[in-house]
Formats: C-alpha cells, sequence, structure tokens
C-alpha cells in the first residue's frame, strides 16, 4: 500500500497501531517528494536528515505511552516557508533573506513538535505572500498537481500543492487575503483561516500584522481540524493572541447540521463568476439543504469596497514591515556599493521582486504627508463598515457560503502579465482577513476542464466548529 494517499489522521492511527514506524513513513514520504518536486516545485527546503531523526525522537516518545492521546503523533507536515523554523532555512521566496536562518521556532512549530509531529520540509511561496499564484517566488514557479500548465494559487501554493500531490499529508501556510484558501481551491484540497488571534503569529514573517493567519491546509476537513487543534490557543508571545486555553475542533465535526442558517451574499452571485463556479456553489447549497440547513440569499453591505480597501491597507502595512530588510541586520547585502544610503538603495532594489515593490511602493504613497488621510484613513473607515455589514449578517445567520474564487486555476503567466486582475481574484477572500473572521474551503466540483472548484464557509468570530461542523456534513454527502 502507498501510504502516501493515506490522510493524517489514517496514518496516525497507524503509527499509533504499530502498522507503520515514523521512520518508514518519514523515509516514504521523502521518496515521493524526491519522485515528484522536479516537476511541481513544491518545497524550498527538503529535510530529510533532521526529518529522519526527528522521526526516531518521536517514535520513542510514541512507545513510552507520552503522545497517546496525540492523533497526528508521528505524521509528516510542511510548513510555509515564512514561518521561522530555528537552524533550518526561512527565506519568505524571497532573494533578501536567501541565506537567513532563524535562531528561534514559531510558536506553531513549537506546538507541532510537542505533538510528535516531524517537519519534512519549507514549501515554496509568493514573495513575502505577496501574490495569488505562487509564481512570484525568487525559487521558480510551482505548477498545480491538478494540471501543470496552471498555477496553484498562492501564496500559500507550496504548501496546497504539496497537499494535492501526495508530498505532504498535512501542510502550514498563512492567510493575509486568501492565501490559504484560494490555493486550496485551485489544487483541489482543504484548508482553513482561523479567527484573527486563534493561532499565534509569533515567528511568522509580517506581510500585513493586521490581517495575517496562520492555519493548516489538508486533504479533508478532518485533517484540518486535527491540525488546528495543535496550533490554536494563547500565546504570550503574540499581543493579538486570543486568551483561550483549549478549542477542540475535533470534536465539533460528524455532528448535524439541522436548523443551521446558511446566508448567500447576492453579490456573489453575480458578475464576473464562472457559470460552472456559480452551478457548483449552489448544488452544494442545495445539498446543505438536503441535510437539513436552511439557506437563503441576502444583500451583503459594502464588500465591493473590499478590494480597494484591502490593497490599501495591505500595502500600508508591508512598507512598513518590509522597511527592516536593509543589508545591514541580516539577509542579502549587496556587493558593490559607497556609503550607507547606496547599501540601503542596491541592496533593496536587488533583493525585491517586483510584485514585492509594487506593493511598498503602493503602501508607501498612501501612507505619505497629503494622501494620508485620502487613502489610507478612507480604506480603514470601509474596513469598519464591511465589519458591520458581517456582523448584522450574522445576527440572522450561522454561516454564509459562497465561491473562493470567481474562476478556477489560471494558465501559468496569465496572472503576472495583468496584476490588477490578479488582485481581483481575490474579490471573495479579503473581506475575510478586514473582519478577522473564520473561514473554509474545501472541494465542491470540477468544471469542465477538470480543474476544482472550492466552496467557501465564513462564520462568526471564534465560529470555527459551525464552519467545520458544516464543511465535514458536505464532505460526507460526496
Amino acid at each position: 500500500m502507498d501510504i502516501t494517499k493515506l490522510s493524517a489522521l489514517e496514518l496516525g492511527k497507524k503509527i499509533k497501531e504499530k502498522e507503520i514506524s515514523v521512520a518508514e513513513a518519514v523515509s516514504l514520504q521523502i521518496d515521493k517528494i524526491k519522485e515528484r518536486d522536479g516537476e511541481y516545485n513544491c518545497y524550498i527546503s527538503v529535510l530529510e536528515e533532521s526529518a529522519l531523526s526527528e522521526a526516531e525522537e518521536v517514535q520513542k516518545r510514541i512507545d513510552s505511552g507520552e503522545l497517546a492521546d496525540t492523533p497526528l503523533a508521528g505524521v509528516p507536515v510542511a510548513v510555509k516557508d515564512n514561518i521561522c523554523t530555528k537552524g533550518i532555512k526561512t527565506t519568505c521566496g524571497s532573494k533578501i533573506l536567501h541565506n537567513f536562518i532563524p535562531p528561534y521556532n514559531a510558536t506553531v512549530v513549537e506546538r507541532l513538535r510537542a505533538q510528535g509531529a516531524v517537519i519534512i520540509g519549507k514549501t515554496n511561496m509568493d514573495e513575502f505572500a505577496m501574490g495569488s499564484t505562487t509564481e512570484t517566488s525568487y525559487f521558480g514557479i510551482t505548477k498545480n498537481p491538478r494540471n501543470t500548465e496552471r498555477v496553484p494559487g498562492g501564496s500559500s501554493g507550496g504548501s496546497a500543492a504539496a497537499v494535492a500531490a501526495e508530498e505532504a499529508f498535512y501542510a502550514l501556510g498563512s492567510d493575509t487575503g486568501g492565501s490559504i484558501r484560494q490555493p486550496s481551491a485551485f489544487c483541489g484540497v482543504t484548508g482553513i483561516k482561523p479567527t484573527y488571534g486563534t493561532v499565534s503569529r509569533y515567528g511568522l514573517v509580517a506581510y500585513a500584522s493586521s490581517l495575517d493567519q496562520i492555519g493548516p491546509i489538508g486533504r479533508n476537513v478532518a485533517d484540518c481540524a486535527a491540525a488546528l487543534d495543535i496550533i490554536s490557543g494563547h500565546d504570550k508571545k503574540d499581543s493579538t493572541s486570543v486568551p483561550t486555553e483549549s478549542y477542540d475542533y475535533s470534536k465539533a465535526i460528524g455532528g448535524d447540521i439541522k436548523g443551521m442558517k446558511i446566508g448567500i451574499p447576492k453579490g456573489y452571485l453575480g458578475s464576473g463568476l464562472s457559470e460552472e463556479i456559480k452551478a457548483s456553489i449552489l448544488e452544494a447549497a442545495r445539498e446543505l439543504e438536503r441535510q437539513g440547513a436552511s439557506i437563503e440569499e441576502f444583500d451583503l453591505d459594502a464588500v465591493e469596497y473590499a478590494i480597494p480597501a484591502y490593497y490599501v491597507i495591505a500595502s500600508a502595512e508591508a512598507s512598513s514591515n518590509l522597511s527592516r530588510y536593509d543589508g545591514i541586520k541580516y539577509g542579502y547585502r549587496t556587493e558593490d556599493f559607497e556609503g550607507l544610503q547606496e547599501v540601503y538603495k542596491k541592496t533593496r532594489s536587488e533583493g525585491f521582486g517586483n510584485e514585492v515593490k509594487r506593493r511598498m511602493m503602493i503602501g508607501a504613497f498612501v501612507l505619505s504627508s497629503g494622501y494620508y488621510d485620502a487613502y489610507y484613513n478612507k480604506a480603514l473607515r470601509v474596513k469598519a463598515l464591511i465589519k458591520e455589514g458581517f456582523d448584522r449578517a450574522f445576527d440572522k445567520f450561522d454561516i454564509i457560503l459562497g465561491p473562493t474564487a470567481p474562476a478556477t486555476a489560471p494558465k501559468i503567466g496569465e496572472s503576472l502579465s495583468d496584476p490588477l486582475q490578479m488582485y481581483l481574484g481575490d474579490i471573495y477572500t479579503v473581506s475575510v482577513n478586514l473582519t478577522g473572521l473564520p473561514a473554509i474551503s474545501l472541494p465542491c466540483g470540477v468544471d469542465k476542464q477538470g480543474l476544482p472548484i472550492g466552496l467557501q464557509l465564513i462564520g462568526k468570530h471564534f465560529g470555527e466548529k459551525d464552519i467545520l461542523k458544516a464543511a465535514y456534513r458536505f464532505e460526507q454527502t460526496r
């Protein structure tokens, strides 16, 4: 049997029952990466030596009974390359950090290791998470395993593609404007963006600090819930972390959804949405209705302004966060310079890619004197209006349902030739980050070209259990 076809929970069970050792599971996973990753380019770093060493230690902990209650103990996991790993290169897909080795682990990495996870590698991504296609990485383009002429989505495209290609049982990504959900939709896997503050951001290299959130990508809803159980929880190192002890997401799945109220924003089904995707989304809604939920269309206020508000706020925060990369403290430094100012200018010119430079320049512009009120402050007011619209919707509904993306995965090269069109592709995902809400994307069909279609379920603040329950119920009908 090819164990790399198993879900993460299925493999965890076989390890517990001594049907396979941790070292065997890790070796087989590394073999699959060696076999396939030359074509897909899911990984920036594959940690063969350290993973096999970790496997031996985890096996001892399992055998001693220390990890008896941990369902994912011994299961290899991939980590997006903007999440810090002590002693292991963390590049953010950028030349400017191509040689950066963090002296500490992100909190999510510490929590994974405490629960017996084995980190198998660091996955490719759009540079500094700025992009929707994983084409802006300094380390090359990642290809969609469902169709190698297509992008896998982004910025967590390496993580989603690794899960889809059976190069990882599950993976961590980060989501600033849809960067977990959109690649999950394009690659036909499942990904969840938790409520802002549910998962610690300590050790996540910042893009836009008020929007960034770490979350899991898996082959099914149960795997994502189990991973979220591990990485969630309060962290005193993160001032935005929510002080709650336990979430127990895995216990939420499996129940019925009778009486659950689900709303579909009318604007989510309007112009710009592929007819094939619309048909799949409406069929998914009907299936949830057959399972006992009530479905109703409604008007969601202010979401038509989400894209401009998001790109103003995200770019402004990015221009501030990325100012630390100056060639002095760490990372890449230009070789030929005269004086401090030239070090700054040449290092940043050579070290950052075009998309990162574009967003930093937009951010610097909207924060500049004379434009701050016209753009940045106005974007913050729009953000508040969008949040009020969702709050009113959740007074009536338990879940909001819609598509994850307006189209299936585009061909490689199409999006970068028209950045504005790429930005508009985030229309259904960015509102969730602006409001801090949780959302999950899971497969709900394929188009006529065989490309996956993603269904998005959005929950109330800390309403992960509701969206996981509904997602699991829908998944079981397929």
